[in-house]
């Protein structure tokens, strides 16, 4: 065999993976079907700003042992995500916090907002919550939910909010405080020259081949390896052989401005059903960038199909069940490791993709 390891996807998981097996002295290939490496942290450099390709990424933890892992590679800056939300004409502070109440309903206290919305739950709320919409009232009330959940929410996911099951909310981060920061999390920041220095400093003197689908060629590939390790979707994987897992899909439309500052923030929500993008990304923002010109993203939300690329997955009670049952036909490759975001049909965040890798390795090489 000419490889210890044949690393399919060059995206986080990967990347982590093919380093740590480096270092301790395998050989890997790492392969990747986009023409370039990162999976979805990639940035693509225009006119001088890092461009989030696939959407924002702000990496956060609170794991000091992870915070120094990254950092080994590449110096992250201090940028805290706060996002704002604009509503039917008017701007607001995110997460759901004292700012936010006081542009809702003026209220000036903890007190007078917790009654505020208190009051809305006792009229709208219910016991044992059947669907999202009746979770959402449930937890925060009708005036918040209509503002910032409804539709951003039936746009994300493309169905009504009383079609999406209960948990996709199981709780809404609600503070009685005038802090903005999105994230509960210790350490916070994007790496300074965008993640593809992270990527580099993880794949670096490592065999990479890009622009190669792994199932172009899958038996040869195989061949050249001791063992896989595969990131890409467990159901094609297994040519779909129990049934398709449903993703959510998404498109970026980039726009070069004539400006040096669009929004006066990386992130603005567009929550109302009248936009059919969800949220304008302007990048500079991330690294305090002073550029001339900007360049802004429009995020629109997709149905899914074998021909996109898949996002973020739908964990409804349909598709985790099957799931678990390719999960079980997972643990039956004895020469095949499966991880990442679609391998685990998991949400995952960076931080979440990087430690679930270091498991794998660790678990793998003794």
């Amino acid at each position: 065999m000419k490889y210890d390891y044949l690393i399919v996807g060059a995206g986080l998981f990967g990347a982590v993976f093919a380093h740590e097996a480096t270092k301790a002295g395998k050989k890997c290939l790492v392969l990747d079907k986009r023409k370039h490496t990162g999976g979805n942290v990639y940035c693509e450099n225009i006119e001088g700003i890092n461009v989030h390709k696939y959407g924002a990424h702000i990496f956060h933890t609170n794991d000091k042992n992870l915070w120094d892992y990254v950092n080994q590679f590449v110096e992250f800056n201090h940028y805290v995500n706060s996002p704002l939300a604009y509503s039917k004409g008017n701007l607001y502070n995110l997460p759901f916090n004292m700012n936010t109440f006081y542009q809702l309903w003026k209220t000036k206290t903890p007190k007078e907002a917790k009654e505020k919305i208190d009051e809305q739950i006792a009229i709208y709320g219910v016991e044992n919550p059947k669907n999202l919409e009746e979770q959402a009232l449930s937890l925060v009330g009708k005036d918040i939910y209509e503002n910032f959940i409804k539709e951003y929410t039936e746009k994300q996911w493309g169905r009504k909010a009383t079609e999406l099951p209960a948990f996709i909310i199981k709780r809404l981060p609600v503070r009685f405080t005038f802090d903005n920061n999105y994230f509960n999390d210790k350490y916070q920041g994007i790496p300074i020259g965008g993640y593809n220095k992270l990527i580099d400093g993880l794949l670096k003197g490592i065999e990479v081949k890009v622009d190669v689908d792994y199932f172009s060629d899958r038996k040869n590939f195989e061949k050249l390896s001791e063992k896989t390790v595969f990131t890409g979707k467990i159901d094609e994987y297994f040519d779909y052989k129990l049934g398709v897992l449903e993703y959510r899909s998404l498109n970026f439309e980039n726009e070069i401005l004539e400006t040096d500052n669009f929004q006066g923030n990386a992130v603005v929500n567009y929550n109302d059903a009248s936009y059919d993008f969800t949220r304008i990304i302007e990048h500079k923002h991330f690294e305090f960038g002073k550029q001339n010109k900007t360049v802004i993203t429009k995020e629109y939300p997709q149905e899914w199909d074998t021909t996109k690329e898949a996002f973020y997955p739908i964990n409804d009670a349909k598709n985790q069940a099957l799931f678990e049952e390719y999960k079980k036909l997972s643990l039956q490759e004895d020469n095949v490791i499966f991880g990442g975001r679609l391998s685990e049909y998991k949400y995952y965040d960076m931080h979440q993709v990087i430690a679930s890798a270091l498991t794998a390795v660790k678990k793998e090489i003794v």
